[in-house]
Order: C-alpha cells, then structure tokens, then sequence
C-alpha cells in the first residue's frame, strides 16, 4: 500500500520575544523560547533531558553515572530537590554526603550538562507526603496554597535551596538551564505564580521557569513553560484495569499534547483545569516526563520493555515534540527516614503502597546503574538528535490523512513526517506497542509531497514493515553538500574519518533492506562495497544505491560537486545499538562497543563498563515454578531442622573490545591488560586481553533457613487498593534464607567495577536485611533481584526475607507466581572489572 502526505508550505515565523522569560545578558550562548522550538545561541536547539536524583544514589559514583547518562545522549540533567530527604526534622537542613545539591550541579557543570533544579516544594516523585515533611503538613491544614501557615514554613526552604546553588545560575556561567516550579497542580494557577516570586525573592535565577502541565493544566499567564510527558505503562491506575487507554495513546502519531492520565490518582478526573491544547499557540512542544520506565506499586506491577520505552520516545519526536525529557533515566534507592520511611504508602493516605526503598524504575540505567537495553534503544535517538536536532526543531509534525480509526485500531501503520515546508524532512514510523503486538504491514510505500520541490516515493519497490519495527528515515538530507534524497535507514550520527571524510552513520532496520538515494546533482563519483548496486535513474536525478548488507564494512563513498568527500556507513540494526560518539584521546569519535562506554574529557580517558545479561533478559523467574534457569536451592520444608545449601553460579566479563573511527594516532593504553589491534571493515578494533588470569570470583553460599508460613491475608487501603503486607509479617510467615558473599581471597583484591547479587526468586515481596537493618527490597514482578554488594558492610552475612502471594490477592503482575511459594531459585554473584584507555 502506498502511503501519502502532502507538506504544507512554511507557516509565520514562531513568535518570540513574547514570553517573560530572558537569560543572563553575559550568556554566551542565550537560551530563547519561541512559540515552537527553543533556541540557544540563536540557533533551534533541541535538549535531552533525564532524571536523576542526587539523594537516591551515592555520592561517591555521581560522576560515573553523570558520564554514563551523557554517553547515552543526555544533555540536560534534572533531579528533584526533595524537601523531605533534606529537613525530614525542622530545622536541621541537610545538605551533607548524598544530599550535597551543590556538588551534583557541579558535576553536572564539569562535564558539559545542564541542569534542572526541580524544586517542588511538592515533588511527587513517589515519595512520602510527595516530598513535604511530616511536620510542614503538621503545621497547615491546606498545603499546596498561599495558606500563610505554609507559605511561611516553605520560604526558608527556597532560601536553603538558593544558597547552596549560588553561583551557579547563567549569569555566573553555570549549569542551571531551568528551574520547576511544584508538579502537577493543575488548578491553582494563583499558587504556582507566588512560588515562583518566592523562589526568585530567595535568589534563584534560571532562563526558564516550567511546570508540569498535564491533566489540563491551568497555568498563570505565561509565567511557566509548560512540559508534557507520556508514559508506556502506569502503576498508579488500578490491578484489574488492563492497559491503560491514556497510555495507549502515546503509541499513536497525534498533535495532542497532554496526558490527561498522569497523576490521575491524586486529582479528581472528572475536573480539569484547562484545554488540553490551551498553551499550543505561545509555547513549544516540551516533555519533561516521558517514561523512562516505570515504578511498581503494590497492587499493580506493570513490565515495561526497551522497545516500549524506544517506540514511546520516537513517535514523540514524529508528533513534534522539541524537547524530550525522561523520567526516569536512571534509578535510585530511597534513603532511610530519621523517623519514618520515605516512601509513597497507603500509611500517609497516598493510593499507592510502594517498596520502602527501591526505585528502581526500570530505568535506562538501573538502581544500581546497570545498563538495560532501553539505554541503547535512547542512545540511537539522542545521537541524531545531537547532529540534527537544530535541523529537527523548527520541522512541523504533518499526519497524513489515513490515520488510525481510533486508539484501538491495530491495523492501520502508524506514520508522520517532520517536514521544513520547502523539500526536506524526515520520515517516521512506529509499529511496536507494548501487550498488543501490531501486525506486518507489507507492499508499504511512502510518497510524501513538499512544496518548493518534487515529491518523493520510497524505497524503490514496496517493503514489509514488521511488526515491531520503529524508524525514521531522511529526506533530502544535506550531508556536507551531498544530498541524500531518501534511506531506508536511520540516521544515526556523523563523524569525520581517518581520510578527513564526512561520514554519515545509519542503521538499518530489521527486515527492511537498506537503500540510499543520492542526488545526481551533487555526486560526481561513487564507490560502493562489493555486492551493492549503484544505478543512476535518469528521470529523477537520482543515484539509487541498493543491494547493501549493513554492517561495519557497508561503506559508501562519494565525492561531491563541489569536490569534498563524503561516505555514508549503514551499520546492521544490532551493531548501531553498540554505537556511541564522544571526546575521546582528543577527537570526536565513533565508538563501537556492546558494553558500556563513558568519555572522561577532562582526564582523557575512556572507561568501559562490562555488561553482564542484563536483568531485562535474563528469563522470567517464578510463572509457575516452571523456570529453570540455574542450579536451584531446594526449597526449606516445614520438617527442616538444618540448614540447606547450595553452590551458585559465578560469572565474571575478562575480555573487551571497542571498534574506533577515526582510530587514534596510536592504540590507546590499558592498564591491565594487553591491547591487540585489528580491522573492523571500516573501523579500527582494539582487544583488551587481560595480563593477568582473571582470579576466581568467590561465590556466595545460599543457605534456606526456614519456610514460609501461610500468606497474609490481602488488606486494602486507599481507593480500596491492595495494600503492601505489614512489616509484622516478615518476622513471622516469611521464608528465611541467609547469603553469605566471601570476602576476595588475600592477594586477590577486587578489580574496580561493579560486583552484583543477583538473586532468582518467586514470591510475593522480598526483603533483605544485614542484622536488623533492611538494605533492599522488591515487589515480584518476574524479573531477577540484583543487590550492589558495594551497599553491605563487608563480609557480613545477608538476611532474605520472602513472603508468598495470597491467591486472592487484588494485585497485577506481568507473570503470576504460584500462590502460597516463597523461594529463592539461585543466586550469582556477577563481577565486572572497569577498563581504562587513556593514551601512550
């Protein structure tokens, strides 16, 4: 079938100059705000943001996460500044270790990030009272007003916050791009505009001011950028309630930009405060919140997967968005209360019971800043939009006219164009949603009309689309004076080679034969890989390059008319997801790795963070009992007089390589280990080989110390909603084994990189306890349990504590285990050691 739209010509310049919203008068680079896209410097600019909050994770591994997320295309970093984990007591401000606000924003400086204070005071954020101390609610009877009672305990709290990132803002070129006022409240207009006059009293400065404005906002005129989000999956929505339409939608390409469905649980529904679309006239597209996976409640456990998360954010930029924002982009673990637990419960008359300190979010980068397989799927993004973001931007988002029925029509394809109203633009598809599978879409064209220009049709003969398949594809791409009129291929990045060529790097889609269309005009010569077809189609001008098998050596070179040379690389799907760019041994490079890469410019070096099976896809634990995955430790019986053990698996990454373009003048340096060079078509690979036999990694010893008692009986809280088993019940009905995790053998001192327990369990919810101190904890979802034997006092024995699902339990999982059974399968200790490349 073939597919049409036509781009209508240019609209009216954006307006500008028409918000109240200015930077530093010494920015070198000023951040405006148009009515659609967002500048700097003058030019569209087009950010990538990811939470990360600072008081959820160590402050000894800030950095190294910090350069993790920017390796993975983040530009902009936003972190809540939750009031509670800082004055959980009044007046004892802290500010100290884990809560040094002023250290993450100069991190974030250091290497290259802005930042985004989101200041609350109320954050959400899954956090008890939403972030609000027990004794400001103690002191007001309506927070989240100009009641004066709350207005006077929240002025010292903005001062608090000012003081510790004095200095930092535009005007004293620092990192501090913008600054969020509360979150989602959407009918208070009057209270969001007298914190932002707080907040600006108290010494903070940033060019933009932003607030959520989902659920129909209604925002103070023009004093807040509105921001958007969308998520794959909620667990705020109820167990038996299936996937939920609001968001389903965000699988479909639409100009609407609110979600009428996050925090639907804390507001009434069927009030709103605002059009949804009330801001699209004045404001760009922005996102602050779209799902970079999602949180677990207690009664409902939805699974988010990569390509839910991949086909979410790229159908986000089809719609035209020009800002994407995720929530989470990298998980944390909620600090232990003075006084209470932290978290969001059923106890504070919140409607969900969440764990009392994972928040793990299945997130790109996980709790314990493990790489998930979403973190390559954003990666892919966010390297185009770092090379063609200012080209992206100003592009209107243009539906065809033969879209999907409605939000339950499976068959129809899924498409947009970005389009700059004149010839060019860019191509979008997304045929993955998550629980529903969307068919194979075969015999597909697209012919996409422009004004200033001739029409374009592609591939040259009609495709399968498969089901699963999210892309975008160029058209009539300028690439340092070439002009690529169409690929059937994504753009990935450029980088300039060894020869001093402009190199153009796509990836193909699986099941799509990747084609490229090369304007005659701007070509004079053409080299194409052994295999692939070059034919010159008089009638369009055109220079059709087919027959191409994606990988390293799917290297085309032209050269153009105005005599520079050009290639064009189309890496296989597979290997484009390995594809990382960066300052590396003083150049821009192309790195190709499949396991974690960060570039440390200040200390030119480039680390390497083996990857172990992530947890993603490591099997699913406990549907049924049917999985066997590894040796197992027989379950405790009732009979058990003695302890029961078991040896467990040990795994352990020695080998890495990276694959380099340009190559650097010489193979770089790793301590450690011999580095081996060789070709990788078109890039140089360097192959770490250890000097030294890897030492054996101790494993842990699994020891069932006694079963499970019957299930609690299901409670309910809030909203009549399943709530969390009481704490009571851990000591008296919860299955108890105990992981004892050697110490590393005298000698052999542990290599420096990441040493995980990963625990394979079926139950219900699991906690983990050194003595009496609880260290861990989760919500059985299915997936493995991993603990960063980091986080444990040393050589000291774990505690497991497992209760098991009562069969009548209102709770959604993604896979059910047997009512009644509480049981750790096995558990490995998963050691990688952290390779440095620095220069000879």
């Amino acid at each position: 079938m073939r597919h049409r739209v036509s781009i209508p010509p240019p609209p009216a310049p954006p307006l500008r100059g028409h918000l109240p919203f200015a930077d530093a008068p010494t920015a070198p680079d000023p951040v405006e705000v148009t009515s659609r896209w967002l500048t700097r410097g003058g030019r569209p600019w087009f950010p990538v943001s990811g939470e990360f909050h600072y008081s959820r994770y160590p402050a000894r591994e800030w950095e190294e996460e910090l350069l993790k997320m920017k390796a993975g295309g983040v530009s902009v970093v936003a972190s809540y500044v939750i009031w509670i984990h800082h004055e959980e007591t009044e007046g004892r401000v802290r500010f100290d270790g884990d809560r040094d606000l002023r250290r993450f924003a100069l991190l974030c400086a250091r290497h290259g990030l802005d930042f985004v204070p989101r200041i609350g005071p109320w954050s959400h954020a899954e956090v008890r009272n939403g972030g609000l101390p027990d004794w400001v609610l103690a002191r007001t009877t309506a927070p989240r007003t100009d009641d004066p009672a709350y207005l006077t305990a929240v002025r010292p709290w903005l001062e608090a916050i000012a003081s510790q990132i004095d200095g930092l803002d535009r005007a004293h070129d620092g990192p501090i791009v913008a600054i969020q006022i509360e979150n989602e409240l959407y009918d208070r207009p009057g209270h969001l505009r007298t914190l932002k006059r707080m907040a600006q009293e108290a010494g903070l400065s940033a060019p933009l001011w932003t607030s959520t404005a989902w659920g129909g906002v209604h925002l103070p005129d023009d004093e807040l950028l509105p921001l958007y989000g969308g998520y794959p999956e909620a667990f705020w929505t109820e167990a038996d309630g299936g996937w939920p339409d609001t968001c389903r939608k965000h699988f479909f390409f639409t100009h609407q930009r609110d979600d009428e469905g996050i925090g639907a649980d804390l507001r009434p529904t069927t009030v709103r405060g605002a059009d949804p679309d009330a801001y699209a006239d004045k404001f760009p597209w922005a996102t602050c919140e779209l799902g970079g996976g999602m949180a677990v409640a207690y009664h409902r456990r939805p699974r988010v997967d990569a390509a839910d998360i991949g086909a979410l954010g790229l159908t986000k930029i089809g719609c035209g968005s020009v800002w994407q924002g995720y929530y989470m982009f990298h998980g944390g673990t909620n600090p232990t209360g003075e006084r209470t637990a932290l978290q969001e419960s059923h106890a504070t008359a919140y409607p969900n019971d969440l764990p009392v300190l994972t928040y793990d979010f299945q997130a790109p980068l996980g709790e314990y800043g493990q790489y998930r397989p979403s973190y390559d799927e954003l990666r892919l993004q966010h390297l185009l939009l770092a090379d063609f973001g200012e080209v992206v931007a100003p592009m209107r988002s243009v539906l065809p006219d033969g879209r999907p029925r409605g939000q339950h029509d499976r068959d129809t394809l899924r498409w947009a164009v970005r389009g700059d109203g004149r010839a060019a633009g860019f191509l979008f598809v997304t045929n993955h949603q998550p629980h529903e599978p969307l068919p194979d879409h075969p015999d597909t064209s697209f012919t996409i009309g422009f004004p200033e220009a001739p029409p374009l049709t592609l591939p040259s003969t009609p495709v399968t689309v498969p089901s699963g398949a999210y892309f975008c594809w160029p058209l009539r791409l300028d690439v340092a004076g070439l002009r690529l009129d169409w690929a059937t291929a994504q753009p990935v990045c450029t980088i300039v080679d060894d020869d001093g060529r402009t190199v153009l790097v796509l990836a193909a889609t699986d099941g799509i034969a990747p084609e490229l269309a090369l304007d005659a005009r701007t070509v004079t010569n053409i080299a194409a890989p052994p295999g692939a077809d070059v034919t010159a189609v008089t009638d369009d001008d055109r220079i059709l390059v087919t027959g191409l098998r994606p990988g390293t050596d799917a290297l085309v070179g032209a050269e153009t008319a105005a005599g520079d040379r050009v290639a064009l690389l189309i890496l296989d799907a597979a290997t484009a997801r390995t594809a990382y760019r960066g300052e590396a041994w003083g150049a821009q490079r192309l790195v190709l790795c499949a396991d974690g890469v960060v570039f440390d410019a200040p200390n030119d070096e480039v680390r390497i963070h083996p990857r172990p099976s992530d947890d993603e896809n490591s099997g699913t634990d406990g549907a049924g009992g049917a999985d066997d995955d590894g040796p197992r430790t027989p379950a405790p019986t009732a009979s058990t007089s003695t302890s029961v053990s078991t040896s467990t698996s040990t795994s352990v990454s020695a080998f890495v390589s990276v694959s380099v373009l340009p190559a650097p003048p010489r193979p770089p340096a790793a301590p450690g280990a011999t580095v081996k060079e060789s070709q990788d078509g078109a890039l140089t690979r360097y192959t770490l080989v250890p000097d030294e036999d890897v030492p054996t990694v101790p494993a842990p010893t699994l020891t069932a110390l006694r079963p499970a008692g019957p299930p609690p009986a299901p409670e309910t809280g809030v909203l009549d909603r399943a709530s969390a088993p009481a704490d009571e019940h851990y000591a008296t009905r919860a299955a108890v084994y105990r992981v004892d995790v050697p110490a590393y053998p005298a000698g052999a001192p542990a290599p420096p990189g990441a040493d995980l327990l990963r625990l394979h369990w079926t139950g219900d919810v699991a906690r983990a306890y050194v003595g009496d101190t609880l260290v861990a904890d989760q919500f059985f979802t299915g997936r493995p349990w991993d603990i960063a034997l980091d986080r444990l006092p040393p050589g000291e024995p774990l505690t497991l504590r497992i209760l098991p699902l009562a069969a009548d339990a209102a709770v959604h999982l993604p896979v059910t285990p047997r009512p009644g059974i509480a049981e750790v399968r096995h558990a490995e200790r998963i050691t990688t050691r952290t390779w440095r490349l620095g220069t000879t």
